[in-house]
């Protein structure tokens, strides 16, 4: 793989509706130089969320855009991706994100956009991921990383990272230990895509010009 000081450094657009702690480990990493890139843009969805607060505090330009004020899911889409398209970032990253996109805005920016899923994917697609696993008796839960697809949660996994789920631990206790991972593993992940190392192709992930299986590659 060619040095990284010689790939043009990537611009990103991070998605958010809550505190960005996603968000904050992404600003860090590429303060430190670890990933080769520059968030151009943080919007939300709701005028309350955290992340746009750190990301003022980074020098970030924060953006609110209201889903409230429109009167359907497709014409707050539309109005997102213009909003998108208007700094033409190279990758969309979903962190915290709590919309379901129409196909129609997915499709718009196949292959550049990531989420970050609280479940070994495709365990526990949607919400309450953690209390489902501890209601099912699992004994490890963790955190997948995705491309996005029109099928929620269901876009070709890069990357997992497992816990533990401990007898008498409550779903609060374990969320806290998967944010812990995610907070490792999403900054990875953006940084192979910085380095053009992973890309999507025919719906499947592919790192160093291998598809990847369909858990991902795995850690923890």
């Amino acid at each position: 793989m060619s040095d990284k000081t010689q790939i043009s450094k990537k611009t990103i657009v991070v998605l958010v509706s809550g505190n960005g702690s996603n968000l904050q480990a992404i600003i860090d990493n590429i303060a430190q130089q670890r990933i080769n890139a520059k968030i151009t843009a943080v919007i939300a969805n709701q005028g309350s969320a955290y992340g746009l607060v750190r990301a003022e505090n980074a020098g970030i330009p924060a953006l609110f855009i209201d889903h409230k004020s429109f009167s359907s899911r497709e014409e707050y889409d539309t109005k997102l991706a213009l909003c998108i398209d208007e700094f033409n970032p190279d990758l969309i990253v979903l962190a915290g994100f709590m919309r379901i996109f129409t196909p129609t805005f997915v499709e718009h920016f196949q292959g550049r956009l990531l989420n970050i899923h609280p479940s070994l994917l495709p365990k526990y697609k949607g919400l309450h991921t953690h209390q489902r696993s501890i209601d099912a008796g699992d004994d490890e839960h963790g955190a997948s990383v995705h491309f996005v697809t029109p099928e929620l949660d269901g876009g070709p996994v890069v990357l997992q990272s497992k816990v533990p789920v401990f007898e008498q631990q409550d779903a609060q206790e374990l969320a806290e230990r998967v944010q812990q991972q995610e907070r490792q593993m999403y900054p990875l992940v953006i940084k192979w895509f910085c380095e053009d190392r992973l890309k999507m192709f025919e719906n499947k992930a592919v790192l160093d010009n291998q598809i990847l299986a369909e858990g991902g590659y795995a850690i923890g």
